[in-house]
């Protein structure tokens, strides 16, 4: 996997580095090779190691990740693996979008859905991070799984529901409507849906394709929706 963790390096730097490059890099720190300088202390308090330690912390970095296929929920290891790659810095730029694309690549290979993290949601991304960093994993591993919870909600089950097929409100919600708007119509029985044991109410695309084309003949029906 260590090849892989540079090769995501390469890739994701790799276009930005031929227009502006690192002014610092040697030769040597290019895309997909690990940094030879030391990187000075981060606004919280957190010093990477020393680059003469990064290549041996790597090695345990990936030793840990394959350790993951045993643990039944692996968000907050994952959390705790994210914390660890970003405290060891291996690279000299990139870092950050090479880690949340490893996440992906775990969580992916584990039989998740990525984590899609919002611009919305840097600032408490950026806190959730910082208690990794203190060893406190947590709250990173909960924005995780919620971030998996609403990647698979807003585009892989309408991706693999049919039209005519119930799913959560959330899977069916988009720029035109909101989840608090569909779960408002179906309440009120303008939205065809149905709620279920555990409360949650279902509707398919084809009902709400007929609630947003009934709105747009009557917009001043319900404005609250």
């Amino acid at each position: 996997m260590l090849t892989e963790v540079r090769w995501i390096h390469q890739a994701a730097l790799g276009p930005v580095w031929e227009v502006a490059p690192h002014p610092y890099a040697t030769p040597k720190e290019a895309p997909g090779s690990f940094r030879e300088h030391d990187v000075a202390e981060f606004p919280g308090g957190m010093r990477p190691p020393s680059w003469t330690e990064v290549a041996g912390a790597m090695r345990d970095w990936v030793r840990h990740a394959g350790a993951l296929r045993d643990v039944a929920s692996p968000f907050e290891e994952i959390a705790a693996l994210h914390g660890q790659f970003e405290r060891i810095h291996p690279f000299l730029d990139g870092n950050g979008r090479t880690g949340r694309l490893l996440v992906n690549l775990l969580l992916v290979r584990l039989g998740y859905a990525p984590a899609i993290v919002y611009k919305r949601d840097r600032a408490r991304y950026l806190r959730a991070l910082r208690s990794a960093d203190a060893g406190e994993p947590g709250a990173l591993g909960e924005l995780l799984a919620r971030a998996v919870l609403d990647n698979l909600y807003r585009f892989i089950v309408p991706a693999v529901a049919g039209p005519k097929r119930l799913v959560p409100l959330a899977a069916l919600a988009d720029r035109g409507v909101s989840e608090d708007a569909l779960r408002m119509a179906a309440s009120r029985g303008r939205l065809r849906a149905h709620k279920g044991r555990d409360g949650q109410w279902r509707s398919s695309r084809a009902s709400v394709d007929e609630y947003k084309a009934a709105r747009q003949l009557h917009p001043r029906r319900s404005p609250t929706e």
